[in-house]
């Protein structure tokens, strides 16, 4: 799949999913996120991370503890179905709360001063979120060999790199909390765009080709939701590791 199919491919889950609705969840959330790094206060940008993340968060359970098993008993037919609807609305609202609820956590834990030394670490954890996302990206959209794809990866690859070279020499620990979160974070970043985000493209294409195969939609779509219930599964246990670095560094923890 080149890269102007995958254009094309945004333009056409955008209408099905309704414009308005594809807009609005893409534009609110990054206005949200916009608002929390500029000029909120540390009460307001903390409601902006958590209420991304409980969306995200409860999307996912939501899909994974109990869309996913109805679909299950479902035949192939009755399972497409389902996700002609869903997945035109799910590609634009989890990527989107996805990339508010990490950004502006990062963010407020270095506001609140529990992640230190994070210039190294936010490198590392750069290069360890795009390089393989990118890879995955390309292997599952079939768009190595497509010039756009290989110079988007050179320069996320070179770029990410360069930043770790140059700051790898003030590495020290931060919190292991921080820690904890940074893998987490990185594994539901990779998992999220680099399968669930291009299964939903190879289930769009599939519904819009000469012969739709409703097998190939169905396999993708449950395959998408048990990832969203190892996705919710492992939000919770990032949950649980905020309230353990958070306790005390928040005005409202005491």
């Amino acid at each position: 799949m080149s890269t102007t199919t995958i254009r094309g491919t945004v333009g056409g889950l955008g209408r099905r999913a309704n414009p308005a609705f594809a807009v609005a969840v893409v534009f609110l959330p990054l206005a949200a996120l916009g608002y929390a790094l500029t000029v909120a206060s540390v009460q307001n940008h903390t409601y902006v991370h958590v209420m991304a993340g409980v969306l995200w968060t409860g999307t996912d359970i939501f899909i994974g503890a109990i869309l996913g098993p109805v679909v299950g008993g479902l035949d192939d037919e009755e399972s497409a179905a389902v996700f002609r609807r869903l997945t035109p609305k799910t590609a634009f609202f989890l990527p989107s709360l996805a990339t508010v609820t990490i950004a502006s956590g990062l963010a407020l834990a270095q506001r609140i001063g529990v992640f230190t030394h994070a210039e190294p670490w936010l490198a590392l954890f750069t290069a360890a979120n795009l390089i393989p996302t990118l890879l995955l990206i390309g292997k599952r959209l079939n768009c190595y060999r497509d010039w756009r794809w290989q110079a988007i990866f050179a320069v996320a690859t070179v770029g990410s790199l360069a930043w770790v070279a140059t700051t790898i020499g003030e590495f020290q620990m931060t919190q292991p909390t921080v820690v904890v979160a940074l893998v987490i974070v990185t594994i539901l970043t990779v998992q999220g765009f680099g399968f669930l985000m291009p299964g939903e493209v190879r289930m769009y294409t599939e519904m819009i080709s000469a012969d739709p195969d409703a097998s190939i939609i169905a396999s993708i779509g449950k395959q998408n939701a048990m990832l969203g219930a190892v996705q919710g599964a492992l939000q919770l246990v990032l949950i649980l590791d905020m309230v353990y670095m958070t306790q005390g560094s928040l005005p409202f923890f005491g």
